[in-house]
């Protein structure tokens, strides 16, 4: 690790014409008036950041389901999956991982599994932190198929200045635990929906970093020290 790469970051493709946009902002502001000029420089360098995908050390183990984003743990209650997932009507544990504007967006696998559905559903922006953000914001829900035949359903869901979900996966493809499988821009919420009997390994308040964060294991599998980069 050198000094320039604690705090250069490799950055999405996603994020190459915002940076872009906003670098031919402050160009223009800095015509207009220098002070604007600056303020504009800030702007950019907070794109770039918001955009930015760094290298994540992935635990290694049997079981272990790591966070799929940056951010913050705000809920853990049990809730019913999204219907279209087709998981039942039962409610599961779910852990709720909130990003804001300052975190990095790009989401990962919590687990190694098979995509055995997705669907995406169009709603509202309301703030990402509040419990009904599950039900009534835009969302795009992901179930993973695991080996052992129980499944893991994983919710990017849009905030209050969110206005895209990305994801560039498709059913019946193979994850990796950590691998990236999409994004959301400008602020948002990742739901975590675990196997019955599965208990998370966080509390609310906890700093989540996403692929290396332990969320939860599976079975009496601990954490191992091994890891891979992502």
């Amino acid at each position: 690790m050198t000094m320039l790469g604690t705090f250069l970051k490799p950055m999405h493709p996603e994020g190459y014409k915002f940076v872009a946009i906003f670098a031919a902002i402050a160009l223009v502001l800095f015509w207009l008036w220098e002070p604007l000029g600056w303020i504009g420089v800030g702007l950019t360098v907070w794109c770039y950041y918001f955009f930015r995908d760094p290298v994540r050390s992935v635990p290694q183990g049997a079981g272990i389901l790591v966070s799929p984003a940056d951010g913050v743990i705000s809920l853990i209650e049990r809730a019913v999956p999204p219907p279209e997932l087709g998981m039942g009507p039962e409610a599961l544990m779910r852990v709720s991982v909130f990003m804001n504007v300052f975190n990095c967006h790009v989401n990962r696998a919590p687990i190694a599994g098979t995509v055995g559905a997705m669907s995406y559903r169009p709603g509202k922006f309301l703030n990402a932190s509040l419990d009904k953000a599950s039900v009534d914001n835009e969302r795009n829900s992901l179930r993973l198929d695991l080996p052992d035949g129980r499944q893991i359903a994983v919710v990017q869901i849009a905030g209050l200045v969110a206005r895209r979900i990305m994801w560039w996966v498709s059913e019946g493809q193979g994850l990796r635990t950590g691998e990236r499988f999409g994004l959301i821009r400008f602020g948002s919420r990742v739901d975590v929906y675990l196997p019955e009997g599965v208990a998370p390994q966080v509390a609310i308040g906890q700093t989540m970093v996403a692929g290396e964060t332990v969320l939860a294991v599976l079975g009496r599998d601990l954490p191992q020290t091994m890891s891979r980069m992502e």
